[in-house]
C-alpha cells in the first residue's frame, strides 16, 4: 500500500508545484503588461541630439501586446508585437523612410514611473533612449477665449525665428519660402487655441503646420485624391479627414483648427473635414515630445514652396 501511495502523493505534489509556479509566472507576465500599457512621450538620444519620438502600447486578446510607434520623422507605424519576459519588453519595426533594410530593434524596461531602454538603429548602431507617461490633456468644456494675435506683420519676420538657416522672408504681408529649406517656429508658444491660416503651394509641394510644433496638420497637392491621414488635412499619421476638400495650385487656401487639449477640429476651406478629434500623440517632426508644456506654432519650409499669410490664434485665457 505505501509502495504505491507515495509515487501517487510525489506526482501530486509535483504537479501542484508546476501549477503553482505557472500561476505566478502568469500572474508576473500580466502585471508586467499592465506596467507598460499606455501612451508614452519619448526621448531618443542620438548623436548628440535629442530625436523626440511617441510610443503606444495595449493589449489585444489576453496575451498579446501590440503598439503604435511615431519616430523622429515619418508617420505612426504598427508594432505587430510587444514582447515581454524577465522584467523587460522589445519590439521591432520596419524601416519607413530610414536608409537601409534592417529592421529598427527596441528593448526597454519600467524605471521607476517612467521606461528606459535602447534602439538598434538601421545603422547597426546602438542609441539610448528614456519615455515618460503621455498627459491626458483632457479639457473641462470650452474655454472662455482671449484677444486675437497677428503673428504676420507686413513687413518683416518679427515674432518668428527660423531653426537653421533662413530662407523665409515677408513680402506685404505674406510670408514667403521660395525653396525648400529650414523650418519656422514662432516666438510665443499656446496651450490651448483657435487658429486662422492661409496658405498658397505650387504644383506638388508639400508643408504642414504643427499644433505646439508637436501635431502636424498636413498640406500638400493632393486635389482628386481620396482622404488619408497623411494628405492635405489630416494630422499626420493619425487621424483623417472626412474629404477632400484641396484647391488647385496656385490658389489661396484657409485651416481654422480649434485644439483644446488634444481635441482637434479642422476646417478646411470652410469645410469641417475633423470634428473634435483626439490627437494621440506627436507626429514625425515635432520639435519635442514635452506634451504637457505649452508649445510654438511651427510651419514647415523643408518639402517645398510655400506661402502663408493672415496667421491668426486666438488663446484660451
Amino acid at each position: 500500500m505505501k509502495t504505491i501511495l507515495f509515487p501517487l502523493v510525489h506526482r501530486f505534489c509535483f504537479v501542484l508545484i508546476a501549477v503553482l509556479f505557472y500561476s505566478v509566472r502568469t500572474d508576473v507576465s500580466a502585471q508586467e503588461m499592465t506596467a507598460i500599457e499606455g501612451r508614452w512621450d519619448m526621448t531618443i538620444q542620438k548623436d548628440g541630439r535629442e530625436l523626440p519620438s511617441w510610443l503606444e502600447i495595449e493589449k489585444s486578446g489576453r496575451k498579446t501586446l501590440v503598439g503604435r510607434f511615431v519616430y523622429a520623422f515619418g508617420s505612426a507605424r504598427p508594432i505587430a508585437v510587444v514582447n515581454v519576459a524577465n522584467g523587460k519588453f522589445s519590439f521591432s519595426i520596419p524601416p519607413q523612410w530610414e536608409q537601409g533594410t534592417r529592421n529598427m530593434d527596441f528593448e526597454g524596461e519600467l524605471d521607476g514611473g517612467n521606461l528606459k531602454g535602447t534602439m538598434i538603429y538601421t545603422d547597426d548602431k546602438k542609441y539610448t533612449w528614456t519615455a515618460v507617461r503621455a498627459p491626458l490633456l483632457r479639457g473641462s468644456g470650452e474655454p472662455a477665449w482671449g484677444q486675437p494675435i497677428k503673428l504676420i506683420n507686413d513687413a518683416d519676420m518679427k515674432g518668428w525665428h527660423a531653426m537653421g538657416e533662413n530662407q523665409w522672408k515677408v513680402e506685404n504681408g505674406v510670408l514667403r519660402s521660395a525653396k525648400s529649406g529650414s523650418n519656422l517656429v514662432s516666438d510665443q508658444k499656446f496651450s490651448d487655441f483657435k487658429l486662422h491660416i492661409e496658405f498658397r503651394y505650387d504644383k506638388g509641394s508639400n508643408s504642414g503646420v504643427y499644433l505646439r510644433g508637436r501635431y502636424e496638420v498636413q498640406i500638400e497637392d493632393n486635389k482628386g485624391k481620396e482622404p488619408s491621414k497623411t494628405y492635405l488635412g489630416g494630422v499626420y499619421g493619425f487621424l483623417t479627414p472626412s474629404e477632400m476638400v484641396a484647391k488647385d495650385p496656385g490658389e489661396w487656401q484657409s485651416y481654422d483648427v480649434t485644439l483644446i487639449g488634444r481635441m482637434v477640429t479642422v476646417v478646411a476651406n470652410g469645410v469641417t473635414i475633423i470634428s473634435n478629434q483626439e490627437i494621440p500623440g506627436i507626429t514625425g517632426g515635432a520639435i519635442d515630445s514635452k506634451e504637457g508644456e505649452p508649445g510654438p506654432l511651427l510651419l514647415q519650409g523643408d518639402h517645398g514652396p510655400i506661402d502663408f499669410r493672415n496667421i491668426v490664434i486666438t488663446p484660451a485665457k
